[in-house]
This record gives structure tokens, sequence and C-alpha cells, in this order.
């Protein structure tokens, strides 16, 4: 009863804000909303610590029947074990706290009914997911989610922006979905079930086995593995499928932190866990997933560096970390892969909801060159922000505390260095690199925005910096040149243009978030990764009790590897933006190409426009135009049209309106019709 309420009031909420938001008003579809996700998280959690505490037993509730079908049986029914109760935690938690701060951060918004109608639905979505018993049900909340991101993203709909980055993502994630539901199709044809927990027992007796594929042979388990895991990679932003991501920014900032921190973005990380036992099986796909994984962490990290909006920061550090869970799934340490998904969602709608706040308080300027020096005006927010800076970028001190990402990536790094593999060797050095820039990146936005001189319309010394350019002008401008462009941000048309805290309602879920980046690591570590972690996890993933005791045993200088470069990271930030702020226009100087390589993100969006979208406009405008308007209509419509208008003037000559021209007509119709039968 209890796990059926968790689900299906975000549901209940979604249907009465969407639907009757119009009659009962903005503050009680807010309310109703809000109320369901609290409750499911007051609910979440007592069943969580029951796992925690060792008491939690798996169990499954069948709610109804679903589909029968021939060989195919699918009962809705909902999965309840450690892996679920770890997802519920997160996913109630974290949406029930953004829906909090969307009170404040939405409050003059004119469409806040649709707002928590779509994050409550989002939410039904991702829970339908987590607790899925059956491939078939995983797909639907896997679909619902696509469905719910792009309702989100697109939300400002008025938006060209929005509406080109919710269609990216619909059809970015269309590929990955295609992937996915290929992997499913051939996991019934191969075991004949949709049951995951049937699936996940006979997987090991397929090991060897080969399938028909393409007009080869190849092995079962890599193939079924690798087609599931393109899905993973469309939904949880992977190299190649990972373009749609930085462009979800254009949503609300609450939609940012529910996508990017705990919900949709790892769906595909919680899949490839939930299956690990099929995974296991096939050492290909665990090569495929550590190298994929490694290589995402590392690309997203490099963009991070040179972005200046402050949310895209904090997007492409989203996918680096995704990177890191998967190339810890990679390597066998699915605890560690969770572990990290858990601390993350923590710091990373902190981070993500922080940097709403600065952004509420900038009067939505997102860019961080237009900040500096905001510690003082936004000082709960600066402090939260610098709760999820020390958890992102693991700070600790071993053996006495430390933040929720000291926990989780060194248990990531230790795990890839101690799995003895070639694909675990080279995750670890870059995933070791990918925390140095994830170092560096971090505290040069937190450098950017509240240290420095201010930047910001209004502040004294933009007000003295603009007096001088004025004064400098007017020696060389005439009155009649007012559309010159000031080297510094006008300060014209906001006057009384100051940062401000954010109210409560934003304040209190920073509280909270920060709270949970500081102590999730600390406080769950031996539940996710010790060596006793088998006994949390029950069977729900395939823990290794030989790899846990092997991370634990590495060299100190691996345990080190990761304070050091989050380090040396620190000191390259501090340098570059506190000490000689000089020194990132010399660089970009003295490297322009390596700038332009990463400020374009790698060329993925230009090369995909040059291999997909451009050849599919052409094609799309020859079918058009030759094959529709210069055939189709030609011979089809417009040609018919054509006959029967000169079938009509013909006919028109004959109606002269004279007898004899009509009896004339009759009499040739009689011979006709004669000479017809009588040649038969």
């Amino acid at each position: 009863m209890i796990l059926r309420l968790i689900v299906f009031l975000p549901l209940f909420a979604a249907i009465v804000a969407g639907f009757g938001g119009r009659w009962i008003g903005n503050f009680a579809s807010k309310l109703i909303t809000t109320a369901a996700l609290l409750i499911g998280a007051a609910l979440s959690w007592p069943i969580f610590l029951e796992f925690v505490a060792g008491h939690g037993q798996p169990m499954t509730v069948t709610v109804a029947e679903w589909i029968n079908s021939g060989n195919l049986t699918v009962p809705w029914a909902l999965r309840l074990d450690a892996l679920t109760a770890v997802m519920l935690v997160v996913v109630t938690t974290v949406s029930s706290l953004v829906h909090v701060y969307s009170w404040g951060y939405m409050a003059e918004d004119p469409s806040q009914p649709r707002f928590f109608a779509y994050l409550s639905l989002f939410t039904f979505a991702m829970l339908m997911l987590v607790t899925a018993d059956s491939l078939v049900q995983m797909f639907f909340g896997w679909e619902g989610v696509g469905l719910a991101s792009y309702l989100l993203i697109g939300f400002w709909y008025h938006k060209p922006s929005a509406n080109a980055a919710a269609l990216k993502a619909f059809v970015v994630n269309r590929v990955g979905d295609f992937g996915f539901s290929l992997g499913i199709f051939g996991t019934f044809l191969v075991f004949g079930t949709v049951s995951i927990p049937a699936i996940l027992a006979a997987s090991p007796g397929m090991a060897g086995s080969t399938i028909g594929f393409a007009g080869m042979r190849v092995d079962t388990m890599t193939l079924l593995c690798l087609l599931l895991f393109v899905g993973a990679m469309g939904k949880s932003a992977q190299l190649g499928l990972h373009t749609w991501l930085p462009d979800a920014m254009e949503g609300p900032t609450p939609v940012s932190a529910l996508i990017h921190a705990a919900t949709m973005v790892t769906a595909g990380v919680f899949m490839v866990c939930r299956l690990s036992p099929m995974f296991n099986v096939s050492p290909t796909a665990m090569a495929t997933v550590t190298y994929v994984g490694a290589a995402t962490a590392i690309f997203a990290a490099t963009v991070a560096t040179v972005q200046n909006d402050i949310k895209r920061v904090i997007a492409y550090s989203t996918c680096s970390q995704l990177g890191y869970m998967f190339f810890a799934a990679g390597v066998g340490a699915y605890g560690a892969s969770m572990f990290h998904l858990f601390t993350h969602a923590f710091f990373k709608a902190l981070l993500f909801l922080a940097a709403g706040s600065v952004i509420h308080a900038m009067h939505h300027e997102q860019d961080m060159r237009y900040y500096g020096a905001l510690r003082r005006e936004i000082p709960w927010t600066f402090w939260a922000m610098i709760a999820g800076t020390l958890a992102i970028t693991g700070v600790g001190i071993m053996g006495l505390f430390g933040f929720a990402g000291f926990y989780s990536k060194d248990s990531i790094l230790e795990s890839a260095f101690a799995s003895g593999t070639t694909h675990g060797g080279v995750a670890f050095f870059i995933g070791a690199l990918a925390a140095l820039l994830t170092s560096f990146y971090s505290w040069r936005l937190i450098f950017l925005t509240f240290y420095g001189t201010p930047r910001w319309a209004g502040s004294e010394h933009v007000q003295h910096a603009v007096h001088h350019v004025h004064e400098a002008q007017a020696e060389i401008l005439d009155d009649s040149d007012s559309s010159h462009d000031h080297p510094v941000k006008t300060v014209e048309g906001t006057a009384g243009y100051h940062p401000h805290e954010s109210p409560w309602s934003i304040l209190v879920p920073l509280v909270l978030l920060s709270l949970g980046s500081i102590f999730a690591g600390f406080l769950f570590e031996h539940q996710f990764v010790s060596a006793e972690a088998g006994d949390f996890w029950k069977g729900s993933v395939a823990f290794s009790e030989h790899l846990a005791h092997a991370a634990h045993g590495v060299p100190m200088w691996v345990k080190w590897t990761p304070f050091v470069v989050m380090l040396i990271g620190l000191w390259i930030a501090y340098s570059a933006y506190i000490r000689s702020p000089e020194i990132p226009g010399k660089f970009v100087a003295q490297f322009p190409g390596l700038h332009k390589f990463l400020a374009h993100k790698w060329y993925f969006d230009e090369l995909y426009d040059a291999i997909f979208v451009r050849p599919a406009m052409r094609i799309g405008a020859f079918l058009w135009h030759r094959g529709d308007e210069g055939t189709i209509d030609r011979f089809g419509p417009h040609g018919a049209a054509v006959v029967v208008g000169l079938g009509n003037r013909v006919t028109a000559r004959i109606q002269s309106g004279y007898l004899y021209s009509y009896a004339l007509v009759m009499l040739l119709g009689l011979l006709g019709l004669a000479t017809w039968v009588l040649t038969l």
C-alpha cells in the first residue's frame, strides 16, 4: 500500500493540477503537487533506512494484469529491493525540494499549474521506471520521462530556443530509445520473457551462446547488452548522444535540477545496474561501457572549462559525472556507481538550484562574466554553492571526514584501478585527469561568481567604469551617435538594480541539499561500497565482494591521487582568476585553436549538422519540390483538375441549347453502343 502511494500520488497530483489548474488556481495546484511529493519523500526514507539497517526484504507488489498476448505476459507490478529503495529516496527527495524551490522561482510565471503538473508527471514516470519488474514496464517509465522532459524543456514555448532544445532532446533520445527497444525485443526473443528477475536468473546460462544479427553470428549477451546500453547512452547523455543535454538549459532552472541531478539522466545508470548480471556475462560489453564512460567524463570536463553560462558549466559537469558512474559499472563496481549516483543527486541538485538563486539575484543574467563579488550580496547562496563545490570536487581528509563526492568518486577511481583490467586502468587515469578539470571549472565558477571585482550593472565599480567611458566618448562622438556599444554593461534602464538574496522558499531547499552534500557520503559509505555491502544490496545488483576488498587495498598513491589532483585544479583556478586574472586571456591568445575547439564542444553539433541535418534537409527539399509538387501534385490532384477542366471545356461546347445538337449526340451515342454490342 505504501509503495503504491509513493508511486501514484504524483500522477494524481499531475492530473489535478494539469486539468483543473485553471479552476483551482495557482496556490491549490502548487499545494497539491508539492504535498504529494513531500508525502512520497516522507514514506521513502523509512523504506531506505530499513534496508540500511539490514531489515528490509525484497518484494513485488502486483497492481494489475496488463498484457496477455501469446507467450507475452506482463503484469503491472512494483518491485521493491535495495536498489529501488535508493532510487525512491533520490527521486522523491530531490523532486519534492524542487517543487518547494519552484514556489519562489516560478512565482511570477503565469502558467504555474501547468509547470507543477509537468514536474509531478515527470516524477511519476521516473518512479514507474525505478520500480519496474519487467522491461516493458521500464520502457513505459523510460518513455514517460522522455515525454515529460520534452514538455519541461520547452515549457517557455514562446522562446524559439526552448522549442529547438526540447525538439533536440526528443530526437536524440529517440535514437537511444530505438536501440533500447531493439534490446528489449532481442531479450524477449532469447529468454522468452520480459520479467527482469527471470532474465537475470537465466543470464549466466547464456554465456558463450551466439545469435544471428545483420547476417552474421555474434555473442548473444554482448549484442543484447550493447543494444540496451545504446538506450542508456541516450538517456544519460553519453558521448555521441550527449548533445541534447547542454541545450536542455533552456528550460526553467528547477527543471535543470530535476532532469540533470536525480532523475532522467540517471535512468541509464540505473538500468545498467539493474541488469548488471546480464552485463557481467559479456566482458566486451563491460569494456565498452567503461571506455564510453571514461571518454564522456574527460570530454565534458574539458568543455566545462570554457563555458561562461553558469548553468551550462553545471550541465557539462553532470555529463562528466555520469561518465564516472558508467565506467564504475563497466569495471564491475556497481555499488560505487550507485553510491556516486546517490551523492551526486544531492550536490548536483544543490549546484543547479544555487545557480538558479544566483540567476534570480542577478535579474536572470546567466553569464558569469557579468557577476563578481557576490558573496556579500547573497551569502546564503554563496555558502550553499561552496558546499556543493566541496562535494563535487571531493574535498576530505582520509580517515576523518569528507564531503559527499570525496567518498563516492574516490571509490570509483579505486575500484577502476583495483579491477586489474586494461580498460579499468585507462578509466582510472582518465578519471583522475577529469577530477583535476572538475576541480578547476568548479572553483572557476566560484571565483568568477563570488570573488573579484563586481562586474554587474549597478555596482559602483561598473558605474565608475561607465562614467569614464562616457566621458571619453563625449570627446569623439556627437550627440547623434547613440548606437555605440560600450565595452562594459550599460546601466541605462536598470535603476535600483542590485543583487538580492532569494526568498526562503528557495533557500530552504538549498540548506537541506547542503546537508546531503556534506553528510551523505560519510553516513552511507559502508552500506554502498564496503566489503560487507553485499548485505545491503541483497542481490539487487551484482555486487563483487572481491573487487570491494581489492579497492580498499590499493596502494596509497592511488588513494591520494584524487586529493592531489583536486588541489592542483584549485591552485590553477585560483592563480588564473584571483591572483593573476590576465592568465586566461593570455592562454586564449597563446592557444586560440584549442580554445575554439573546446568552445565549440569538440564540434559535435557541427559534425552532426553536416552528416545528418543538412543532408536530411536537402533530401526533404528534393522530395517536397520534385516529388510532392513536381510529381504527385502534378500528375495527381493538380493533373486530375486540369483534365476535368479540359473535359469541361469540351462538354460546354456541346451544351449549345439547340435541339438538333442534342439529337445528333444521342444518335452518335446509339451508334457507338450498337457497334460495341455487335463487335462482342
